[in-house]
């Protein structure tokens, strides 16, 4: 008999809480916020005999497709650089040249789990060069494919000799 008054006690403050609108507090799931909005960034590329790009561009992370290296993801993941898809340097390139109608292409490097910039509007390093990426006056530590970008980030390729 004991048990059942305990019982009828639990159900009777239960329902006394939802009538009072005082029930007892249900988890929700946080609101995970979009890493993968699109930004907008100021894009250049400068190649040996002169500048070939400059321009503002709204990119994201996503899938890249070259002529070389095939179509791979490229949203900040590659290499485990970022839990979640974000924008990226190489992304903003790829936006850049689809929108504004120029080529550039690069070779997929599996053990990097990243492209190599290797032609951008037919300027090739060719042996002696490559392209340099650099994110507000600075080279980035990792692939273009794995550097984060925020709004407003300037971000540079620039052909660099050996």
């Amino acid at each position: 008999m004991r048990n059942v008054t305990i019982h009828r006690a639990v159900i009777t403050a239960a329902a006394l809480g939802l009538a009072l609108g005082t029930a007892p507090a249900v988890a929700q799931a946080k609101a995970t916020p979009n890493t993968n909005a699109p930004v907008k960034v100021s894009l250049s590329v400068q190649g040996p005999n002169g500048l070939l790009f400059k321009g503002k561009i709204k990119t994201k992370g996503h899938d890249v497709t070259t002529a070389t290296g095939g179509t791979h993801t490229c949203d900040g993941t590659n290499g485990g650089a970022n839990p979640t898809a974000v924008p990226t340097a190489t992304a903003a390139l790829d936006d850049a040249a689809r929108k504004r109608h120029f080529t550039w292409d690069g070779t997929w490097y599996a053990s990097f789990d990243d492209f190599s910039v290797d032609t951008i509007k037919q300027v090739s390093g060719g042996g002696v060069a490559y392209w340099n990426i650099s994110v507000n006056g600075t080279p980035t530590p990792v692939g273009g494919c794995q550097f984060k970008l925020k709004a407003g980030d300037k971000v540079a390729f620039t052909w660099t000799s050996f």
